[in-house]
């Protein structure tokens, strides 16, 4: 592929992604590689990245990207095909009990001293000796990170980087975590090898395509990880604040009220007439109440803590805000978000009320909903809003819709959220199209559609 092909191929790679990149961002860049040498890896790099990335949550996706259109190196590099070339390599076996053991213990030395220039070709190494896959059929890709992995298991190595670690004087806290990410980085050099090897295979766009994770705010709440669900508490609170700055943007531009047609036309006397300055009506201030009932049962818990957070987060936009937890129960946690409160703080308490959210363990819409009309019914009223958060799958008990319309009815506005792709609606238990006659039903999937939802409805 030429340069000019990458480039482009690159661009879309990233806006498939979910990276907006535009024509003129596009621009940008080239006007900023036309200006640097492109002799440096790195700094061809930062260039693309200093025009293309507008926040951190997005780097991860574009490194990655970068890394497969544009290579470290191609095979097993120069390195490798030298001492191929003169012969050094005949004798070497490259994986038995004797081989793995010496790998290991060179890859332990190279993490216990924070190597990076030998742990990157470790990886390439790794990868090369013990995560080939010959012989798979037609279609499938002949290297694997997995493999590499489960062969070498580098994690075994933790205590020794930890030991090593604590005779260098750190507590045995920051030892662990330090080891932890040492590991972590390993292995993200590990799979981004693979993908390189695979990408020379079948195309960079393939792996875009199919091997590749979206970003941080489209990875969908029911999929995330570990590791996704840290990094998307971390951005709640950014996300809130961005929300809350374009939100305040907007309601000045719309300060204005209705026209004032008596006192446009009074005031066209002067001009014979003809109205050429317009009068409004002052615009009156309004904030929503919120009422935010959720489902807290099984994979969509993540997705109701996120929607809690963010709600809590912008606080400030609503006149008052109550919050409500259910699996066949239901639980008030409004006390839980104390203004100043640490996030962990809040998401631990949350977790920790899901218990006082269940009786028998059992997803049932129905039921929360007409227990939540009996025990607070003064939480609707005509100036506030109702929110629901769940799947709407309720185990094929009773859904209790005349009550949720009653609910829906007391209230100003009412909404629903649905963390599944909208595709399983209406599958298996799911009471999606039912429920969605009564309460208009949004997906919700992601940190980008939640933040879409909450701007519309403010």
């Amino acid at each position: 592929m030429s340069l000019v092909g990458s480039h482009i191929a690159f661009l879309e790679a990233l806006r498939g992604a979910g990276l907006p990149v535009s024509l003129a961002e596009d621009l940008d860049a080239i006007a900023a590689l036309s200006a640097l040498p492109w002799d440096h890896r790195e700094t061809v790099r930062d260039a693309y990245a200093a025009t293309l990335v507008k926040k951190h949550s997005q780097r991860p996706t574009f490194d990655s990207l970068f890394d497969l259109y544009f290579p470290r190196l191609v095979g097993e590099g120069a390195a490798a095909a030298a001492t191929a070339e003169a012969g050094d390599d005949g004798g070497t076996v490259r994986d038995n009990a004797a081989a793995l053991s010496a790998f290991r213990t060179e890859l332990a030395a190279a993490l216990e001293a924070d190597d990076r220039q030998a742990l990157q070709r470790l990886a390439v190494e790794m990868v090369g000796r013990f995560g080939a896959m010959p012989g798979r059929g037609p279609g499938l890709s002949s290297w694997s990170a997995y493999t590499a992995l489960q062969r070498v298991s580098p994690a075994e190595l933790t205590d020794r980087i930890v030991q090593s670690l604590l005779s260098e004087g750190r507590v045995e806290e920051e030892a662990t975590r330090v080891a932890g990410r040492r590991i972590g980085g390993f292995t993200r050099l590990v799979e981004d090898d693979a993908r390189r090897r695979i990408a020379e295979e079948k195309g960079a766009d393939h792996v875009a395509d199919v091997a590749l994770r979206p970003t941080i705010d489209r990875i969908d709440f029911t999929s995330a990880r570990k590791a996704d669900l840290e990094e998307m508490r971390r951005e709640i609170y950014p996300l809130a604040r961005r929300l809350a700055t374009r939100l305040t943007q907007e309601h000045h531009a719309r300060r204005r009220g209705p026209l004032d047609f008596r006192r446009t036309v009074r005031a066209s006397i002067s001009t014979g007439g003809v109205p050429l300055v317009t009068h409004h009506k002052p615009k009156r201030p309004h904030r929503t109440e919120l009422v935010v009932l959720c489902d807290v049962s099984g994979s969509v818990a993540n997705f109701a803590q996120f929607t809690l957070l963010l709600v809590f987060a912008l606080r400030d936009q609503f006149q008052n805000l109550r919050a409500f937890t259910f699996v066949d129960d239901v639980h008030e946690v409004t006390g839980h978000f104390r203004p100043g409160a640490d996030v962990a703080d809040v998401m631990a308490d949350l977790a920790a009320s899901t218990a006082h959210a269940a009786l028998w363990g059992r997803t049932n819409y129905g039921r929360a909903f007409s227990t939540f009309a009996e025990r607070f019914p003064d939480a609707l009223g005509p100036k506030s809003s109702l929110l629901v958060l769940g799947d709407a799958r309720s185990n094929y008990s009773d859904l209790s819709l005349p009550v949720l319309k009653d609910l829906a009815g007391s209230a100003r506005h009412a909404w629903w959220l649905n963390p599944e792709h909208r595709r399983h609606w209406n599958t298996g238990d799911s009471a999606a199209g039912r429920y969605a006659e009564v309460v208009p039903m949004v997906e919700c999937r992601n940190l980008t559609q939640l933040g879409e939802f909450v701007h519309d409805i403010l």
